[in-house]
This record gives C-alpha cells, structure tokens and sequence, in this order.
C-alpha cells in the first residue's frame, strides 16, 4: 500500500526525433531539475528507439518546472510532455532500453 502513496516524480515525453539519444534527454530536462533516471526503450527489429521516454525527477520542483514549460523543443521537434501518474515498471536493464 505505501507504493500507491508514493508521489510519481516522472514525466512521459513523446514525439522524439529519431536522432536524439537518453543522454540528450537526460541534458535536456536536466534544466528543470536533476534528473533521476530516463528510459528510452529501443525497438529491437530496426535498432532505432521508440520515440518516447520516461524521465523521472529528484524533487517535485524539477518535475513542476519542466511541466510548466511549453513548448519543449529539441532539434527543431516539439516534444509532448506529461505527467505520467503510476510509476514506471519497466525493465530494470539496458537490454532493449536505456535505463540511467
């Protein structure tokens, strides 16, 4: 029961160009806050990631501070950022995603 309780500190980021990378997007959002964790799954037939992620927060405030902003932009794309409410329950390797 204490999980459900615990506040969800991660956004959900779609719409990612092809080109970027975790790295990038843990630099990105790393402006608003530090940045916890960030998991881009990677599809494993063309190599390429999915076009979305989970980026997880330290505190409350990075997580307010980067969903205030709008539009979020990253090589001229404009991503779609929400928050995302139960948490992430994905793998915990860097076998078919990026997991920091």
């Amino acid at each position: 029961m204490a999980a459900s309780s615990k506040k969800v500190l991660e956004v959900f980021v779609s719409r990612i160009p092809w080109t970027i990378a975790s790295k990038e997007m843990k630099e990105y959002f790393g402006q608003f806050g530090q940045v916890k964790r960030c998991f881009l799954p990677f599809d494993k037939e063309t190599g390429f990631h999915r076009g979305f992620c989970w980026v997880g927060f330290s505190s409350e405030e990075g997580l307010n501070n980067a969903l205030q902003k709008d539009p979020h932009v990253i090589e001229g794309a404009r991503l779609q950022v929400q928050r995302n409410r139960r948490p992430f329950e994905g793998q915990k390797s860097n076998k078919d995603g990026h997991l920091d």
